[in-house]
Order: structure tokens, then C-alpha cells, then sequence
């Protein structure tokens, strides 16, 4: 019996977490939601997405905080 499936998503890093850079919350699902504007992989806009490789890691952790912001959004 195969098992179910669970989505696919990067966890955000724990508080307290010194790693650096911080990672992205890329899973390689790079879909373009065309009503949300939001990948429907990673949660990230267009120019969160293109902006990523040029942020500090100050704005890589808002951008997580977002993107967990729009996750518990879309589990109401």
C-alpha cells in the first residue's frame, strides 16, 4: 500500500536560528498562481522571487514571515 502523500514545503527557520544565508523557501514547484500572484510552491511573489538572491538575510526572514502569514491564511 502506497502511503499518502504530504505537500511538499520548506519549513521556515526556528527562532533563534544563526544560520546564514538563510535558506529559501524554493521546493522547485514553480507555478504562478494567477489569481493570488503567489507561487504555488514556495508562497513567494514575482519580485520576492527575483529580489531573493540580492536581500539581506533582515529581509529573507520578513519574507519568510510573510509567507507563513499566507500559509495560515489559506488553512482558514
Amino acid at each position: 500500500m502506497k502511503a499518502a502523500s504530504r505537500p511538499v514545503r520548506a519549513e521556515p527557520p526556528a527562532p533563534g536560528d544563526t544560520t546564514r544565508p538563510v535558506r529559501s523557501p524554493c521546493v522547485s514547484i514553480c507555478r504562478i498562481d494567477a489569481k493570488s500572484g503567489l507561487c504555488t510552491g514556495c508562497q513567494r511573489t514575482l519580485d520576492e522571487i527575483g529580489d531573493w538572491g540580492s536581500m539581506a538575510d533582515a529581509a529573507r526572514l520578513e519574507v519568510w514571515a510573510r509567507i507563513v502569514e499566507r500559509r495560515e491564511a489559506g488553512a482558514r
